[in-house]
Protein backbone atom coordinates (compact mmCIF):
# COMPACT_ATOMS: atom_id res chain seq x y z
CA UNK A 1 0.00 0.00 0.00
CA UNK A 2 2.87 2.39 0.78
CA UNK A 3 4.01 2.75 -2.82
CA UNK A 4 0.43 3.50 -3.91
CA UNK A 5 -0.05 5.99 -1.10
CA UNK A 6 3.28 7.60 -1.87
CA UNK A 7 2.32 8.02 -5.53
CA UNK A 8 -1.03 9.56 -4.59
CA UNK A 9 0.70 11.99 -2.27
CA UNK A 10 3.06 13.07 -5.04
CA UNK A 11 0.15 13.63 -7.47
CA UNK A 12 -1.82 15.58 -4.88
CA UNK A 13 1.19 17.75 -4.05
CA UNK A 14 1.78 18.49 -7.74
CA UNK A 15 -1.85 19.48 -8.29
CA UNK A 16 -1.81 21.72 -5.23
CA UNK A 17 1.38 23.40 -6.41
CA UNK A 18 -0.17 24.03 -9.84
CA UNK A 19 -3.25 25.56 -8.25
CA UNK A 20 -1.09 27.86 -6.14
CA UNK A 21 0.94 28.93 -9.18
CA UNK A 22 -2.23 29.54 -11.20
CA UNK A 23 -3.68 31.57 -8.34
CA UNK A 24 -0.54 33.71 -8.23
CA UNK A 25 -0.66 34.26 -12.03
CA UNK A 26 -4.33 35.25 -11.90
CA UNK A 27 -3.73 37.63 -9.02
CA UNK A 28 -0.79 39.25 -10.88
CA UNK A 29 -2.75 39.95 -14.07
CA UNK A 30 -4.04 43.49 -14.57
CA UNK A 31 -7.79 43.62 -14.19
CA UNK A 32 -10.50 46.07 -13.29
CA UNK A 33 -10.14 45.47 -9.56
CA UNK A 34 -6.39 45.85 -9.17
CA UNK A 35 -5.29 48.21 -12.02
CA UNK A 36 -6.42 51.60 -13.41
CA UNK A 37 -6.77 50.21 -16.93
CA UNK A 38 -7.31 53.63 -18.47
CA UNK A 39 -3.67 54.38 -17.65
CA UNK A 40 -2.27 51.42 -19.60
CA UNK A 41 0.10 52.53 -22.36
CA UNK A 42 -1.45 52.14 -25.84
CA UNK A 43 0.59 50.55 -28.59
CA UNK A 44 0.57 53.54 -30.96
CA UNK A 45 2.10 52.87 -34.41
CA UNK A 46 3.53 56.44 -34.53
CA UNK A 47 4.71 58.59 -31.61
CA UNK A 48 1.82 60.12 -29.68
CA UNK A 49 1.79 63.49 -27.96
CA UNK A 50 3.23 66.93 -28.63
CA UNK A 51 6.79 66.69 -30.00
CA UNK A 52 9.51 68.94 -28.67
CA UNK A 53 10.69 71.86 -30.77
CA UNK A 54 14.16 70.31 -30.71
CA UNK A 55 12.83 67.05 -32.15
CA UNK A 56 11.09 68.87 -35.01
CA UNK A 57 14.23 70.88 -35.74
CA UNK A 58 16.25 67.65 -35.90
CA UNK A 59 13.98 66.37 -38.68
CA UNK A 60 14.33 69.64 -40.60
CA UNK A 61 18.11 69.51 -40.19
CA UNK A 62 18.26 66.03 -41.72
CA UNK A 63 16.29 67.18 -44.75
CA UNK A 64 18.48 70.26 -45.14
CA UNK A 65 21.71 68.26 -44.93
CA UNK A 66 20.50 65.89 -47.62
CA UNK A 67 19.12 68.54 -49.97
CA UNK A 68 22.12 70.83 -49.68
CA UNK A 69 24.29 68.02 -51.05
CA UNK A 70 21.69 66.63 -53.46
CA UNK A 71 21.01 69.92 -55.30
CA UNK A 72 24.35 71.35 -56.49
CA UNK A 73 24.49 75.00 -57.54
CA UNK A 74 26.65 74.75 -60.62
CA UNK A 75 26.63 74.58 -64.40
CA UNK A 76 28.85 72.14 -66.28
CA UNK A 77 29.75 71.08 -69.78
CA UNK A 78 27.47 68.26 -70.87
CA UNK A 79 30.26 66.30 -72.54
CA UNK A 80 33.22 66.78 -70.23
CA UNK A 81 31.40 67.35 -66.94
CA UNK A 82 33.75 70.24 -66.20
CA UNK A 83 32.41 73.16 -64.18
CA UNK A 84 31.72 76.45 -65.99
CA UNK A 85 32.37 79.49 -63.83
CA UNK A 86 32.46 82.08 -66.61
CA UNK A 87 28.82 82.54 -67.59
CA UNK A 88 29.93 84.12 -70.89
CA UNK A 89 31.02 80.64 -71.96
CA UNK A 90 27.51 79.19 -71.77
CA UNK A 91 26.58 77.34 -74.97
CA UNK A 92 24.24 74.59 -76.13
CA UNK A 93 26.29 72.01 -74.25
CA UNK A 94 25.92 73.78 -70.90
CA UNK A 95 23.67 72.08 -68.37
CA UNK A 96 22.90 72.30 -64.69
CA UNK A 97 25.12 69.93 -62.75
CA UNK A 98 22.95 66.84 -62.21
CA UNK A 99 21.68 66.26 -58.71
CA UNK A 100 18.80 64.32 -57.22
CA UNK A 101 16.30 67.09 -57.99
CA UNK A 102 15.73 69.93 -60.48
CA UNK A 103 16.32 73.48 -59.27
CA UNK A 104 13.67 74.93 -61.59
CA UNK A 105 10.73 72.56 -61.08
CA UNK A 106 7.47 73.56 -59.41
CA UNK A 107 8.22 71.08 -56.64
CA UNK A 108 11.38 73.03 -55.92
CA UNK A 109 9.40 76.24 -55.80
CA UNK A 110 7.65 74.65 -52.81
CA UNK A 111 11.02 73.58 -51.37
CA UNK A 112 12.31 77.16 -51.62
CA UNK A 113 9.22 78.39 -49.75
CA UNK A 114 9.72 75.66 -47.16
CA UNK A 115 13.35 76.61 -46.60
CA UNK A 116 12.41 80.29 -46.15
CA UNK A 117 9.77 79.40 -43.57
CA UNK A 118 12.12 77.00 -41.78
CA UNK A 119 14.67 79.78 -41.48
CA UNK A 120 12.03 82.10 -40.04
CA UNK A 121 10.64 79.54 -37.58
CA UNK A 122 13.97 78.19 -36.31
CA UNK A 123 16.18 81.26 -36.57
CA UNK A 124 18.72 79.09 -38.35
CA UNK A 125 20.03 81.06 -41.31
CA UNK A 126 21.22 78.00 -43.23
CA UNK A 127 17.65 77.29 -44.36
CA UNK A 128 17.16 80.83 -45.67
CA UNK A 129 20.56 80.75 -47.34
CA UNK A 130 19.63 77.56 -49.18
CA UNK A 131 16.91 79.40 -51.07
CA UNK A 132 18.82 82.66 -51.46
CA UNK A 133 21.89 80.93 -52.88
CA UNK A 134 19.94 79.00 -55.49
CA UNK A 135 17.65 81.82 -56.57
CA UNK A 136 20.60 84.19 -56.87
CA UNK A 137 22.38 81.58 -58.96
CA UNK A 138 19.39 81.20 -61.28
CA UNK A 139 19.08 84.97 -61.65
CA UNK A 140 22.79 85.37 -62.32
CA UNK A 141 23.16 82.68 -64.96
CA UNK A 142 19.80 83.18 -66.70
CA UNK A 143 20.87 86.06 -69.01
CA UNK A 144 23.52 83.83 -70.61
CA UNK A 145 21.03 81.05 -71.20
CA UNK A 146 18.51 83.58 -72.50
CA UNK A 147 21.07 84.79 -75.07
CA UNK A 148 21.61 81.21 -76.17
CA UNK A 149 17.87 80.70 -76.45
CA UNK A 150 17.49 83.72 -78.73
CA UNK A 151 20.29 82.49 -80.99
CA UNK A 152 19.29 78.83 -80.99
CA UNK A 153 15.62 78.60 -79.90
CA UNK A 154 15.32 74.91 -80.78
CA UNK A 155 18.48 73.73 -79.05
CA UNK A 156 18.39 72.25 -75.54
CA UNK A 157 18.39 74.86 -72.81
CA UNK A 158 18.55 74.18 -69.08
CA UNK A 159 16.36 77.20 -68.34
CA UNK A 160 13.81 76.92 -71.14
CA UNK A 161 10.91 76.54 -68.68
CA UNK A 162 11.82 79.90 -67.12
CA UNK A 163 12.53 81.72 -70.37
CA UNK A 164 9.47 80.41 -72.18
CA UNK A 165 6.93 78.79 -69.82
CA UNK A 166 4.51 76.36 -71.44
CA UNK A 167 2.34 75.36 -68.48
CA UNK A 168 1.31 76.59 -65.06
CA UNK A 169 3.67 73.97 -63.62
CA UNK A 170 6.56 75.94 -65.16
CA UNK A 171 5.54 79.24 -63.61
CA UNK A 172 3.35 79.30 -60.53
CA UNK A 173 5.26 77.82 -57.59
CA UNK A 174 8.63 79.24 -58.58
CA UNK A 175 7.09 82.65 -59.15
CA UNK A 176 5.48 82.62 -55.69
CA UNK A 177 8.76 81.56 -54.07
CA UNK A 178 10.68 84.32 -55.85
CA UNK A 179 8.20 86.99 -54.82
CA UNK A 180 8.37 85.80 -51.22
CA UNK A 181 12.15 86.03 -51.35
CA UNK A 182 11.94 89.57 -52.78
CA UNK A 183 9.33 90.68 -50.26
CA UNK A 184 11.41 89.33 -47.39
CA UNK A 185 14.30 91.55 -48.58
CA UNK A 186 16.51 88.51 -49.11
CA UNK A 187 17.01 89.10 -52.85
CA UNK A 188 16.46 92.15 -55.04
CA UNK A 189 17.12 91.05 -58.62
CA UNK A 190 14.32 88.60 -59.42
CA UNK A 191 11.73 91.00 -60.82
CA UNK A 192 12.38 90.30 -64.54
CA UNK A 193 11.77 86.57 -63.96
CA UNK A 194 8.72 87.29 -61.82
CA UNK A 195 7.20 89.57 -64.46
CA UNK A 196 7.73 86.96 -67.16
CA UNK A 197 6.03 84.31 -65.06
CA UNK A 198 3.06 86.52 -64.18
CA UNK A 199 2.60 87.53 -67.80
CA UNK A 200 2.28 83.86 -68.70
CA UNK A 201 -0.16 83.06 -65.89
CA UNK A 202 -2.32 86.13 -66.43
CA UNK A 203 -2.39 86.43 -70.22
CA UNK A 204 -1.06 83.31 -71.94
CA UNK A 205 -2.26 80.19 -70.12
CA UNK A 206 -5.43 78.63 -71.55
CA UNK A 207 -8.68 79.51 -69.78
CA UNK A 208 -12.32 78.53 -70.05
CA UNK A 209 -14.75 81.15 -71.30
CA UNK A 210 -15.40 82.37 -67.74
CA UNK A 211 -11.69 82.90 -67.11
CA UNK A 212 -11.00 79.72 -65.13
CA UNK A 213 -7.45 78.46 -65.76
CA UNK A 214 -7.65 75.13 -67.58
CA UNK A 215 -5.78 72.62 -69.72
CA UNK A 216 -6.52 70.79 -72.92
CA UNK A 217 -5.24 67.47 -71.60
CA UNK A 218 -6.05 64.71 -71.12
CA UNK A 219 -9.25 66.01 -72.73
CA UNK A 220 -10.23 69.48 -74.02
CA UNK A 221 -11.42 72.03 -71.44
CA UNK A 222 -10.17 70.17 -68.39
CA UNK A 223 -9.70 71.54 -64.88
CA UNK A 224 -6.95 70.04 -62.76
CA UNK A 225 -7.35 70.71 -59.05
CA UNK A 226 -3.54 71.00 -58.87
CA UNK A 227 -3.77 74.23 -60.87
CA UNK A 228 -5.27 76.14 -57.97
CA UNK A 229 -1.81 75.99 -56.43
CA UNK A 230 0.03 76.40 -59.74
CA UNK A 231 -1.58 79.82 -60.15
CA UNK A 232 -3.20 81.32 -57.04
CA UNK A 233 -0.14 81.77 -54.78
CA UNK A 234 1.75 83.57 -57.56
CA UNK A 235 -1.22 85.84 -58.28
CA UNK A 236 -1.72 86.53 -54.58
CA UNK A 237 1.94 87.31 -53.99
CA UNK A 238 1.99 89.59 -57.03
CA UNK A 239 -0.94 91.46 -55.55
CA UNK A 240 1.00 91.88 -52.32
CA UNK A 241 4.16 92.94 -54.17
CA UNK A 242 2.52 95.50 -56.43
CA UNK A 243 -0.66 96.47 -54.59
CA UNK A 244 -2.60 95.90 -57.81
CA UNK A 245 -6.08 94.61 -56.93
CA UNK A 246 -6.47 92.77 -60.26
CA UNK A 247 -4.17 90.00 -59.06
CA UNK A 248 -6.19 89.47 -55.87
CA UNK A 249 -9.41 89.48 -57.89
CA UNK A 250 -8.11 86.84 -60.28
CA UNK A 251 -6.87 84.66 -57.41
CA UNK A 252 -10.26 84.83 -55.67
CA UNK A 253 -12.01 84.06 -58.95
CA UNK A 254 -9.87 80.97 -59.54
CA UNK A 255 -10.57 79.47 -56.11
CA UNK A 256 -14.27 80.27 -56.32
CA UNK A 257 -14.79 78.87 -59.80
CA UNK A 258 -12.76 75.74 -59.15
CA UNK A 259 -14.79 75.14 -55.99
CA UNK A 260 -18.10 75.65 -57.78
CA UNK A 261 -17.26 72.78 -60.10
CA UNK A 262 -15.10 70.47 -57.98
CA UNK A 263 -15.74 70.88 -54.24
CA UNK A 264 -18.17 68.25 -52.96
CA UNK A 265 -19.90 69.89 -50.02
CA UNK A 266 -21.29 66.64 -48.60
CA UNK A 267 -17.77 65.18 -48.31
CA UNK A 268 -15.88 68.40 -47.66
CA UNK A 269 -13.21 67.51 -50.24
CA UNK A 270 -12.50 68.06 -53.93
CA UNK A 271 -12.55 65.74 -56.90
CA UNK A 272 -9.27 65.73 -58.79
CA UNK A 273 -10.47 66.51 -62.30
CA UNK A 274 -13.39 68.12 -64.12
CA UNK A 275 -14.03 68.09 -67.86
CA UNK A 276 -16.43 70.62 -69.35
CA UNK A 277 -17.93 68.25 -71.90
CA UNK A 278 -18.60 65.39 -69.45
CA UNK A 279 -22.13 65.06 -68.08
CA UNK A 280 -20.96 62.75 -65.29
CA UNK A 281 -17.54 63.30 -63.76
CA UNK A 282 -15.66 60.31 -62.35
CA UNK A 283 -14.89 61.62 -58.87
CA UNK A 284 -11.54 60.55 -57.45
CA UNK A 285 -10.50 62.50 -54.38
CA UNK A 286 -6.74 62.41 -54.75
CA UNK A 287 -4.84 63.34 -51.61
CA UNK A 288 -2.09 65.58 -52.94
CA UNK A 289 -4.39 67.54 -55.23
CA UNK A 290 -6.58 68.32 -52.22
CA UNK A 291 -3.34 69.43 -50.58
CA UNK A 292 -2.59 71.85 -53.40
CA UNK A 293 -6.14 73.19 -53.11
CA UNK A 294 -6.01 73.93 -49.39
CA UNK A 295 -2.49 75.35 -49.75
CA UNK A 296 -3.76 77.75 -52.41
CA UNK A 297 -6.43 79.03 -50.03
CA UNK A 298 -3.96 79.49 -47.19
CA UNK A 299 -1.51 81.31 -49.46
CA UNK A 300 -4.23 83.67 -50.64
CA UNK A 301 -5.62 84.40 -47.18
CA UNK A 302 -2.11 85.27 -45.98
CA UNK A 303 -2.00 88.36 -48.20
CA UNK A 304 -5.59 89.07 -49.27
CA UNK A 305 -6.63 92.44 -47.77
CA UNK A 306 -9.12 92.20 -44.91
CA UNK A 307 -11.55 94.41 -46.78
CA UNK A 308 -11.53 92.42 -50.02
CA UNK A 309 -15.12 91.36 -50.89
CA UNK A 310 -14.04 87.79 -51.59
CA UNK A 311 -12.18 87.16 -48.33
CA UNK A 312 -15.10 85.88 -46.24
CA UNK A 313 -16.05 83.27 -48.85
CA UNK A 314 -12.48 82.01 -49.16
CA UNK A 315 -12.20 81.71 -45.39
CA UNK A 316 -15.46 79.75 -45.17
CA UNK A 317 -14.25 77.43 -47.92
CA UNK A 318 -11.01 76.85 -45.99
CA UNK A 319 -13.00 75.93 -42.89
CA UNK A 320 -15.26 73.55 -44.83
CA UNK A 321 -12.29 71.89 -46.52
CA UNK A 322 -10.42 71.53 -43.22
CA UNK A 323 -13.44 69.93 -41.59
CA UNK A 324 -13.81 67.51 -44.48
CA UNK A 325 -10.14 66.56 -44.41
CA UNK A 326 -10.23 66.00 -40.64
CA UNK A 327 -12.96 63.39 -41.10
CA UNK A 328 -10.71 61.29 -43.34
CA UNK A 329 -7.53 61.24 -41.24
CA UNK A 330 -6.45 57.67 -40.51
CA UNK A 331 -5.70 56.48 -36.97
CA UNK A 332 -1.99 56.56 -37.71
CA UNK A 333 -2.14 60.29 -38.44
CA UNK A 334 -1.71 59.95 -42.20
CA UNK A 335 -4.21 60.48 -44.99
CA UNK A 336 -4.81 58.01 -47.80
CA UNK A 337 -3.80 58.36 -51.44
CA UNK A 338 -7.52 58.51 -52.25
CA UNK A 339 -8.95 60.28 -49.25
CA UNK A 340 -12.22 58.41 -48.99
CA UNK A 341 -10.84 54.96 -49.85
CA UNK A 342 -9.15 53.52 -46.80
CA UNK A 343 -7.74 50.56 -48.73
CA UNK A 344 -5.55 52.94 -50.77
CA UNK A 345 -2.09 53.52 -49.34
CA UNK A 346 -1.11 56.13 -46.77
CA UNK A 347 0.68 59.00 -48.50
CA UNK A 348 3.26 61.37 -47.02
CA UNK A 349 3.19 64.50 -49.19
CA UNK A 350 -0.55 65.07 -48.81
CA UNK A 351 -0.29 64.49 -45.07
CA UNK A 352 2.53 67.04 -44.85
CA UNK A 353 0.60 69.67 -46.82
CA UNK A 354 -2.46 69.27 -44.59
CA UNK A 355 -0.21 69.47 -41.53
CA UNK A 356 1.22 72.77 -42.68
CA UNK A 357 -2.07 74.31 -43.79
CA UNK A 358 -4.08 73.36 -40.71
CA UNK A 359 -1.28 74.32 -38.30
CA UNK A 360 -0.90 77.63 -40.14
CA UNK A 361 -4.65 78.25 -39.99
CA UNK A 362 -4.57 77.65 -36.22
CA UNK A 363 -1.63 80.02 -35.83
CA UNK A 364 -3.50 82.66 -37.83
CA UNK A 365 -6.67 82.27 -35.77
CA UNK A 366 -8.72 80.89 -38.66
CA UNK A 367 -9.27 77.46 -37.08
CA UNK A 368 -9.96 76.47 -33.46
CA UNK A 369 -6.87 74.90 -31.84
CA UNK A 370 -9.05 72.84 -29.48
CA UNK A 371 -10.59 71.12 -32.51
CA UNK A 372 -7.67 70.89 -34.89
CA UNK A 373 -4.55 71.10 -32.70
CA UNK A 374 -4.42 67.46 -31.56
CA UNK A 375 -5.02 66.06 -35.06
CA UNK A 376 -2.34 68.24 -36.61
CA UNK A 377 0.24 67.17 -34.00
CA UNK A 378 -0.67 63.56 -34.75
CA UNK A 379 -0.19 64.29 -38.44
CA UNK A 380 3.27 65.78 -37.88
CA UNK A 381 4.32 62.81 -35.74
CA UNK A 382 3.30 60.57 -38.63
CA UNK A 383 5.19 62.64 -41.22
CA UNK A 384 8.33 62.70 -39.07
CA UNK A 385 8.51 58.88 -39.16
CA UNK A 386 8.90 59.09 -42.94
CA UNK A 387 12.09 61.17 -42.90
CA UNK A 388 14.84 58.59 -42.92
CA UNK A 389 18.32 58.87 -41.41
CA UNK A 390 19.70 60.21 -44.69
CA UNK A 391 17.10 63.00 -44.77
CA UNK A 392 15.03 61.52 -47.59
CA UNK A 393 11.24 61.66 -47.44
CA UNK A 394 9.63 58.26 -47.87
CA UNK A 395 6.09 57.30 -48.87
CA UNK A 396 5.62 60.04 -51.47
CA UNK A 397 3.53 59.42 -54.58
CA UNK A 398 5.39 60.26 -57.79
CA UNK A 399 4.11 62.83 -60.30
CA UNK A 400 0.53 62.04 -61.20
CA UNK A 401 -1.66 63.05 -64.11
CA UNK A 402 -5.43 62.72 -64.17
CA UNK A 403 -7.16 59.34 -64.27
CA UNK A 404 -10.72 58.17 -64.66
CA UNK A 405 -10.45 54.82 -62.89
CA UNK A 406 -9.37 53.84 -59.35
CA UNK A 407 -6.44 51.62 -60.34
CA UNK A 408 -4.62 54.64 -61.78
CA UNK A 409 -4.44 56.22 -58.32
CA UNK A 410 -4.15 53.06 -56.22
CA UNK A 411 -0.99 51.90 -57.92
CA UNK A 412 0.95 55.09 -58.48
CA UNK A 413 4.50 54.34 -57.31
CA UNK A 414 6.12 55.92 -54.26
CA UNK A 415 9.75 57.03 -54.32
CA UNK A 416 12.24 58.98 -52.17
CA UNK A 417 13.15 60.93 -55.32
CA UNK A 418 9.58 62.16 -55.77
CA UNK A 419 10.35 65.85 -55.27
CA UNK A 420 6.81 66.63 -54.14
CA UNK A 421 7.50 65.59 -50.55
CA UNK A 422 10.37 67.83 -49.50
CA UNK A 423 8.84 71.29 -49.62
CA UNK A 424 5.67 70.19 -47.82
CA UNK A 425 7.61 68.50 -45.01
CA UNK A 426 9.78 71.60 -44.54
CA UNK A 427 6.66 73.78 -44.43
CA UNK A 428 4.94 71.41 -42.01
CA UNK A 429 7.85 71.18 -39.60
CA UNK A 430 8.40 74.94 -39.58
CA UNK A 431 4.74 75.66 -38.89
CA UNK A 432 4.57 73.02 -36.16
CA UNK A 433 7.47 74.76 -34.43
CA UNK A 434 5.45 77.97 -34.51
CA UNK A 435 2.39 76.11 -33.20
CA UNK A 436 4.37 74.61 -30.31
CA UNK A 437 5.67 78.08 -29.40
CA UNK A 438 2.24 79.71 -29.58
CA UNK A 439 -0.10 77.01 -28.30
CA UNK A 440 0.46 75.03 -25.08
CA UNK A 441 -0.65 71.42 -25.35
CA UNK A 442 -1.04 68.90 -22.54
CA UNK A 443 -1.93 65.28 -21.97
CA UNK A 444 -5.28 64.99 -20.19
CA UNK A 445 -6.52 61.50 -19.37
CA UNK A 446 -3.99 60.10 -21.88
CA UNK A 447 -5.16 62.35 -24.74
CA UNK A 448 -3.45 65.34 -26.37
CA UNK A 449 -5.60 68.39 -25.74
CA UNK A 450 -5.40 72.15 -25.98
Amino acid sequence: MRPVFFKLAIVFSFQLACQLVNAQVVSSKANDTNTPLHELKPDYPVPYGAPSIEAVKTVLDRIYNYLDLATPVEIVDRKSGEAITDFNKVDSNTILKPGDFRLTSYEWGVAYMGMLLAGEATGDKKFTDYTVKRLQFISGVLPSFNSQFKKFPKSSNAFRSIIEPHALDDAGALCAAMIKAERSKQIFNLRPIIDNYIKFISTQEFRLSDGTLARNRPLPNTLWLDDMFMSVPALAQMGALTGDKKYFDDAVKQITQFANRMFEKDKGIYMHGWVQEMAVHPAFHWGRANGWAILAKVELLDVLPEGHPGRAAILELLKAHSKGLASYQAGTGFWHQLLDRSDSYLETSATAIYTYCIAHAINKGWLDPKTYGPMVLLAWNAVATKVNAQGQVEGVCVGTGMGFDPAFYYYRPINVYAAHGYGPVLLAGAEIIKLLKNTPFRINDSAVQY
